[in-house]
């Protein structure tokens, strides 16, 4: 029997439209039994010589992986980046690749701007003071009076300029191509924006160009009580560094969604000034149904496609 698996933390199968089609059909459906980003070695452990499709996270899908998984023919990622897939491999393997960019815009946005709202009026720090007892009032910064810096021009890049903007900030933006399609961003290089902005926000893919983006040389040039916010992926910062940085007090603090390697253990925690989510920028509810309704369908049209499904 031919199998489907899903590698994702959590799935909700009501997302599944065409689900009766491909039970009709004989599919048995296997789910991540870890609750969480799986290894490579977890998400071999689970692609055995009968799954032929999966629904995929943000597991690492890496040339070995792929080579070992023979009978897989269809990789529907729920999410916007591929940089955990191999994609020349899996060209190589005959391998269907989908994602689904659009659907995860607003809601990565606005995690973004959760924590940059949070990390400029210490809201995290305010309710852990008061929590333990301590009854005090924290000075912070008014976006409006702020430069901040999106490193980084796609669709997220893109809205969260459009809601930094609607507060009044000045918005600098580095990416490699220019493209002003609204408003007043000023197009920078990347050092100036380093240096010049209040808060420095990145959304822009992993790669191997941009690994450690953010290191040591970076965060020297940032002023003394800069912000740093990443919602789009681990490796592009430096995290032993940006620890220093934090603990030398060379940086005023940081907001982190994603890491290098999650769930995340290391120094980081010891830092007061680093508020942390459990990489969960796409996961609001309304945005996650339709992740998941497009992710199936690339599914089954990949599965159709490759003529595991005739109907």
């Amino acid at each position: 029997m031919s199998k489907l698996l899903f590698s994702t933390s959590s799935f909700n199968l009501d997302n599944f439209k065409e689900r009766s089609i491909v039970e009709a059909a004989g599919f048995e459906f296997i789910f991540n039994p870890n609750g969480r980003r799986l290894t490579e070695e977890e998400i071999l452990e689970l692609l055995d010589e009968q799954v032929v499709g999966m629904l995929a996270g943000t597991e690492p899908l890496t040339r070995s992986v792929i080579r070992k998984a023979k009978s897989l023919k269809v990789i529907s990622r729920c999410g916007t980046g591929l940089d955990n897939v191999d994609l020349d491999e899996a060209h190589r393997q005959g391998v269907r690749v989908y994602n689904t960019p659009d659907a995860p815009t607003s809601a990565v946005a606005e995690l973004t701007l959760a924590h940059i709202l949070s990390l400029s009026r210490y809201l995290v720090k305010s309710d852990k003071l008061i929590h333990a007892g301590n009854w005090q009032s924290l000075m912070g910064r008014l976006i409006a009076r702020q430069t901040m810096g999106v490193v980084g021009f796609g669709r997220v890049g893109r809205q969260v300029a459009r809601l930094l903007e609607a507060f009044g900030a000045k918005v600098l933006v580095y990416d490699k191509v220019k493209i002003d399609l609204f408003g007043k961003v000023e197009f920078v290089e990347f050092e100036q924006l380093l240096k010049e902005s209040d808060v420095v926000t990145l959304h822009l893919p992993y790669a191997s160009d941009a690994h450690h983006l953010i290191n040591e040389k970076a965060l020297r040039i940032m002023k003394t009580d800069a912000l740093l916010v990443n919602v789009a992926r681990g490796g592009l910062i430096d995290e032993n560094a940006l620890y220093q940085a934090l603990k030398e007090k060379r940086l005023g603090g940081a907001a982190l969604d994603c890491f290098e390697s999650e769930p995340y253990t290391g120094p980081l925690l010891d830092c007061d000034n680093v508020q942390m989510t459990a990489h969960m920028g796409s996961y609001a509810k309304e945005t996650r149904a339709i992740m998941e309704e497009n992710a199936c369908s690339h599914l089954v049209h990949g599965l159709r496609e490759q003529g595991l499904l005739t109907f």
